[in-house]
């Protein structure tokens, strides 16, 4: 069976400025004038591949490559190493297949403020050369499944609640019917509700069409209610890569139950004082 997203080696490295630490009034006019840059790997050597209708998580710490990562599966950033596919098409090579075959979800989603969700979702479709009839016909079906109130669909997106502006960001790319839906940490400061809708809706969508998913997130239930196998990833590399039980498993002792938390505090390194349970140090 042919994966819906492949990655092999992937890479991609960004030069940041390096601070001089000198006090000296000399060193610091010549850092301003040649400044030294050094080397992040972002995403460092990736190899992975995504099967068709699974709902595959990426968690990790703010800066561990998480956004870089769906950046380059959706075209947007070239892989500086590596090959990307997505349902066997290059990122590269064959960028406009793939961007045929995608759509993503970020957490700050751009909008015309000034305009209300149908107004930018019209928009929207005519960029993706649909029709009109059907594209409000899906549009508001998918609103409508979401939870939005049909008098808010022409209010100004400016008027509307956090929530409310996500909702509208997750209908328009579903408004292509993707095979594959990049979701960017995409219920970031939703209220419960709010974040419980959207997440059902990602259940429903594959359930109903096998669309699979690909999820970055900061929210542990999350991960452990969504997502099919979860990646830990730190410092560009991937750490860990199984089942949310599977996961558990790694650091469970004695067959104690263990949050998905406590296997993300005990993965990139950190301590989780509350429990007690996870030291210093790597598990893998």
């Amino acid at each position: 069976m042919q994966s819906a997203l492949e990655c092999c080696d992937a890479r991609k490295v960004f030069y940041v400025k390096r601070e001089r630490k000198s006090t000296s009034m000399l060193t610091r006019l010549f850092a301003k004038v040649i400044p030294k840059y050094e080397p992040v790997e972002a995403v460092d050597r990736l190899t992975f591949h995504v099967k068709p209708g699974e709902i595959f998580g990426i968690l990790g710490p703010n800066g561990s490559g998480k956004s870089t990562l769906i950046r380059l599966i959706s075209t947007l950033l070239l892989p500086d190493a590596g090959c990307i596919t997505v349902f066997g098409h290059d990122v590269v090579k064959e960028r406009y297949q793939v961007r045929k075959l995608i759509n993503r979800v970020s957490v700050d989603a751009a909008f015309f403020k000034g305009l209300s969700a149908m107004e930018n979702l019209s928009y929207a479709a005519r960029l993706y050369g649909l029709e009109g009839g059907a594209w409000q016909t899906t549009a508001t079906d998918i609103l409508c499944r979401l939870g939005l109130e049909s008098d808010k669909l022409h209010e100004p997106l400016e008027d509307l609640s956090r929530g409310m502006q996500q909702k509208i960001a997750v209908a328009r790319a579903l408004l292509t019917r993707p095979l594959l839906l990049l979701l960017d940490e995409p219920t970031t400061g939703l209220d419960p509700v709010s974040k419980r809708d959207v997440q059902d809706f990602v259940l429903e969508e594959r359930e109903r069409r096998g669309t699979t998913v690909v999820l970055t997130t900061h929210d542990m239930q999350e991960a452990d209610r969504l997502c099919d196998r979860i990646a830990v990833i730190d410092h560009g590399k991937f750490v860990a890569l199984d089942t949310p039980e599977g996961l558990k498993s790694l650091i469970s002792t004695n067959g104690e139950s263990v949050t998905l938390e406590e296997v993300f505090f005990s993965l990139t390194g950190k301590t989780l004082r509350s429990s007690g349970r996870c030291e210093n140090g790597n598990a893998v």
